[in-house]
C-alpha cells in the first residue's frame, strides 16, 4: 500500500500509521476504549480539530484482503489502488437539512430515515464505478453486533435500501465524490462510528472517517415518533423555551423555562445519561439494541432524571423547604444548568428538584433525542398510595389535617407527555404518552412511571403498560373528607371538590395555556365517565352536593399580593324552605404545593350562624401579611378550609380553596436593535412590595440562543421597601428567530420570582 500523506485541510486529524493485517482485534479493543471515554471525537475536540473534515493517514486506515468483495476487472486492467486523501462530513449542510444546526457544526448530528451527504476526495486517480468498491461500516455502543441492530456493513449501490442502511453516489466531480448515506427509520439512536472501506482488485483500505449522532425523526412517516403537524413538530422538538403552569386551580400561573436541548454539550450529556443507566451497565448489548424504541428510551429517562434508585440519576427531590445545601427548586429557570452540573460533578445528583423540575429536565432530554415532548400540569392531583382510587382526608373540628393516610392531593403536579407509537399494544394507543420522572411509586422495582397512553387513561384500560392505574387515580380518584369528632368518631362530609382539574400545557406557537383535561377524562358526571369507572372495576362514589340542602364555597377578594392583607369569604347558601342553625369554622394556613400545611395565619369560629329559608350569607376572614409572612413557603400558597356543621342533623359540609400569593412583576426592557451577533442591552427591574428591605438580592438571566449560559448579578445593597431592584445586562444573541430571555430573582424574603420577555432576533446580514 503506498504511503498516504496528511492533507493540509484545516482542522483535519493528525496523521498516523495505517492499520495492517492482524491488528483488527487490537483495534476493536481500542475502539471500545474510545467509546468508554466519549469516542475519539471528544479527544480530537480537545486538540482543536473538527470531526467533520479530515485526511487519511491517521489511526484507523488499514488494509483489507477479502477477494470476494472486489471485481476481476480491476485486476485485468492493473488499476492502481484508490487512495482516499480527505473527507468532509458536511456537518453544517447536514445540520441545516436535519434541523440540528443549533447543536453546532463541530459534530455531525442527523435524524434517522433521512439521507445525509458526505464528500470524499481521492488522490492519484478518480473513483471508477465498476472498478472500485466502496462500503461503509456504522457501529454504535461498546459491543456492536449486526443481529442487535448496533452494527451494519453496506456497500455503495445505485438505489437506496429503505429496509436498512444504504449509500448512493450523488455526484462526482473529478476526484471528489458526494455520497448520500441513510439509516432505516427504525435504527437505534446514539453515537455512531463511521468507517469507509475502499477496494480495487484484491486489496483495499479501511479508514475511520468520523463519528456522528443519530436521533429520532418526527418528520419521517415511518418513524415511531412521527408527528404530522409541522407547527407541533416545531413546538415539541425544536423549541428550546416554554412555559410551565403552576399556582392553584383557581389561580393558574405560568413559569418560563429554558429547555435548551440544543445548547452546547447538552446532547453529549443526554447520551451520557443513557450510558449511565443501570440497564446499560447490566447488559450493554441489550440496552443499546433497544434504543430504537422511544417507549424504552422514555422509561429509561423517567428513571434516570431522579436519583431515588441510587442509579446516579440527575436530580435529588426535596419538599421540606430546607434547601441550604443545594438550590431551591423554585430558583431554577432551565434544564441546562442542572444537566451541566450533573456532568461536572461526576454524575452526582443535583440538589434539589420538585415535580416541575423533574418534568422539565426529562422534557429536555426527550426533545434533545428527537422525541416530541411537552410538560403538562394537573391541578388537584391525587397521589393514591393504596390503589383503591379513593383519597381519604381527615380533619378535626377546627379544620386541622390529621395525617392518618399517606394519600395526598397535590395543588398541582407536573409530568411529561411524549408522542410515540405503541406497537407493543393493541391498535388505538398511539399518540401522547404520560411519563412521570418525579419519584413517587416504584414501577417494576424502579422509581419511574410510564409511558402510559393518555387514551388508555381516558378509557380506564388499567391493565395496559405502563403504570396506568397510578395516573388514572391522579386525574380521577374520589376524595372523601372525614371530620374527626372530639370523641374520636368520624363524620363523612359533603364535599364538591374533585381531582384532575384544568390539565394544562403551553399552546403550540403561542404563550397561552391549552386545557387538555378532555384528553384524560370524560366530563365529570357524564354517562361516559360512569362507564369508564365501571370498566376500571371501581364503583365511583358520588360526593357531589344534593340539589337541596346547605351549600358552601370559598371566594377570594380582588387579589392576594405578597406583602399585603387580603380577604377570603365563606359563602353559605340554604337551598331549603327550612331555617338552619349551624356552626361555621373558617381557617387559613400556609401550605406547600404537595398538600402539606403549615401554621395558622387566620381563624374564625362562629358557633351560631342562622340561615333563613333560601338565604345566602357571606362571612369574611381577614388574612394579615404579618401573620403569614414568616411561614409562607416558596410555593406562595395559603390553604383555606371551611367547615359548616348543622346542629339538627349533625351533617358537615366542607369547602377548601388554595389561595396563591402573587409575587411582584419583573419588568424587562430590550434596548437596541435585536440582531444576530449584535450587542443588546436588557434593563431588568423589580419593585420591593414588602414593608422590610430585601437582602442578598440576586438576578439570574438565561435564554437559549441569547446569552452565553447563565448570567448572574448580585446586588451590592439591600433594596428598601417600595424601592426598585434593577440592573442592565449586555448580551450578544448568537441565534436568530423568536427567543425568550428568562429572569429569576432571589432574596432573603422574596424567592422564586420569575419573568420573561420574548425577543425576535433578526438574522445577521449576509
Amino acid at each position: 500500500m503506498p504511503e498516504q500523506k496528511a492533507s493540509s485541510v484545516a482542522g483535519g486529524p493528525s496523521p498516523g500509521p495505517p492499520r495492517v493485517p492482524g491488528e483488527q482485534t487490537q483495534l476493536r479493543d481500542r475502539d471500545r476504549a474510545h467509546w468508554e471515554t466519549g469516542r475519539a471525537q471528544d479527544s480530537r475536540a480537545l486538540l482543536g480539530h473538527s470531526p467533520c473534515v479530515g485526511p487519511v493517514g491517521r489511526p484507523g486506515a488499514r488494509q483489507v484482503t477479502d477477494p470476494s468483495r472486489f471485481q476481476d476487472v480491476a485486476i485485468r486492467k492493473k488499476v492502481p489502488n484508490l487512495v482516499l486523501e480527505t473527507w468532509d462530513l458536511q456537518c453544517e449542510r447536514n445540520g441545516r437539512e436535519h434541523r440540528t444546526a443549533e447543536m453546532g457544526c463541530q459534530q455531525l448530528v442527523v435524524r434517522r430515515g433521512q439521507p445525509f451527504t458526505i464528500t470524499l476526495h481521492f488522490s492519484g486517480r478518480d473513483y471508477e464505478a465498476g472498478v472500485d468498491k466502496l462500503a461503509f461500516n456504522v457501529e454504535t455502543g461498546p459491543c456492536p453486533i449486526e443481529t442487535s441492530g448496533t452494527r451494519s456493513h453496506f456497500a455503495v449501490t445505485d438505489f437506496p435500501d429503505e429496509s436498512g442502511w444504504s449509500a448512493v453516489v450523488q455526484q462526482q466531480d473529478g476526484g471528489s465524490l458526494s455520497i448520500s448515506l441513510c439509516s432505516p427509520p427504525s435504527a437505534c439512536v446514539g453515537r455512531y462510528s463511521l468507517t469507509l472501506e475502499t477496494s480495487t482488485g484484491y486489496q483495499g483500505t479501511s479508514c475511520h472517517i468520523g463519528d456522528f449522532v443519530l436521533l429520532f425523526n418526527t418528520w419521517h412517516p415511518e418513524d415511531t415518533v412521527f408527528l404530522r403537524d409541522e407547527d407541533e413538530r416545531c413546538e415539541y422538538v425544536l423549541s428550546q423555551q416554554g412555559l410551565i403552569y403552576q399556582g392553584a386551580r383557581d389561580y393558574i400561573t405560568s413559569t418560563p423555562w429554558n429547555f435548551g436541548q440544543f445548547e452546547d454539550d447538552i446532547l453529549s450529556i443526554c447520551l451520557k445519561l443513557l450510558d449511565t443507566n443501570p440497564k446499560f451497565l447490566r447488559d450493554q448489548n441489550r440496552d443499546c439494541s433497544r434504543r430504537n424504541d422511544p417507549v424504552y428510551i422514555g422509561r429509561v429517562v423517567s428513571a434516570m432524571v431522579n436519583c431515588n434508585d441510587e442509579d446516579r440519576g440527575v436530580l435529588a427531590g426535596r419538599w421540606d423547604n430546607h434547601y441550604e445545601d443545594g438550590m431551591s427548586p423554585m430558583a431554577w429557570i432551565g434544564s441546562v444548568d442542572i444537566l451541566k452540573r450533573w456532568k461536572k460533578f461526576g454524575c452526582q445528583p443535583v440538589k434539589y428538584g420538585q415535580c416541575w423540575v423533574f418534568a422539565a429536565v426529562a422534557c429536555t432530554v426527550m426533545r434533545c433525542l428527537g422525541i416530541p415532548s411537552r410538560v403538562v400540569t394537573n391541578y388537584n392531583s391525587a397521589h393514591d398510595t393504596n390503589g383503591n382510587l379513593v383519597i381519604d382526608r381527615y380533619l378535626n373540628e377546627m379544620g386541622e389535617e390529621d395525617r392518618r393516610s399517606k394519600d395526598m392531593i397535590w395543588n398541582f403536579h407536573c409530568w411529561v407527555e411524549s408522542w410515540m407509537a405503541r406497537p407493543d399494544l393493541a391498535p388505538g394507543y398511539d399518540g401522547w404518552q404520560a411519563l412521570d420522572p418525579t419519584p413517587q411509586e416504584k414501577s417494576e422495582g424502579v422509581f419511574c412511571c410510564g409511558p402510559a397512553p393518555v387514551k388508555a387513561v381516558k378509557e380506564g384500560d388499567l391493565q395496559l403498560k405502563y403504570d396506568i392505574p397510578f395516573i388514572f387515580a391522579e386525574v380521577n380518584a374520589d376524595v372523601v373528607y372525614w371530620v374527626v369528632q372530639r370523641d374520636g368518631s368520624q363524620k363523612k362530609s359533603t364535599h364538591s371538590s374533585v381531582v384532575g382539574k384544568n390539565i394544562s400545557t403551553k399552546s403550540v406557537g403561542r404563550d397561552s395555556r391549552e386545557d387538555i383535561t378532555h384528553t384524560y377524562k370524560y366530563p365529570e358526571g357524564s354517562e361516559k365517565e360512569r362507564e369508564v369507572f365501571a370498566k376500571a372495576e371501581h364503583e365511583k362514589r358520588s360526593l357531589r352536593e344534593e340539589d337541596e340542602g346547605l351549600h358552601l364555597k370559598i371566594k377570594l377578594s380582588e387579589g392576594a399580593n405578597n406583602g399585603c392583607d387580603f380577604d377570603v369569604f365563606a359563602v353559605i347558601n340554604n337551598a331549603t324552605d327550612t331555617e338552619r342553625v349551624c356552626r361555621l369554622m373558617l381557617c387559613a394556613r400556609t401550605a406547600s404545593y404537595n398538600g402539606t400545611v403549615g401554621p395558622q395565619c387566620g381563624m374564625k369560629d362562629l358557633l351560631n350562624v342562622t340561615l333563613a329559608p333560601w338565604e345566602e350569607k357571606s362571612v369574611p376572614l381577614r388574612v394579615l401579611y404579618e401573620t403569614y409572612r414568616e411561614s409562607l413557603t416558596q410555593d406562595n400558597l395559603i390553604k383555606v378550609v371551611a367547615l359548616l356543621t348543622e346542629y339538627q342533623t349533625g351533617d358537615v359540609v366542607a369547602a377548601i380553596r388554595d389561595v396563591y400569593i402573587q409575587n411582584p412583576e419583573i419588568k424587562i426592557r430590550i434596548l437596541g436593535e435585536p440582531m444576530q451577533k449584535r450587542k443588546l442591552v436588557a434593563e431588568i427591574s423589580l419593585v420591593n412590595p414588602l414593608a422590610a428591605p430585601l437582602n442578598n438580592c440576586i438576578f439570574v438571566v438565561e435564554g437559549a440562543g441569547l446569552t452565553d449560559g447563565q448570567q448572574v448579578k448580585e446586588l451590592e445593597e439591600p433594596v428598601e421597601p417600595q424601592a426598585q431592584a434593577k440592573f442592565r445586562l449586555d448580551f450578544v444573541p448568537h441565534q436568530a428567530g423568536l427567543r425568550k430571555l428568562m429572569v429569576d430573582f432571589e432574596s432573603d424574603k422574596l424567592t422564586g420570582v420569575k419573568g420573561y420577555r420574548n425577543v425576535i432576533i433578526a438574522p445577521q446580514p449576509k
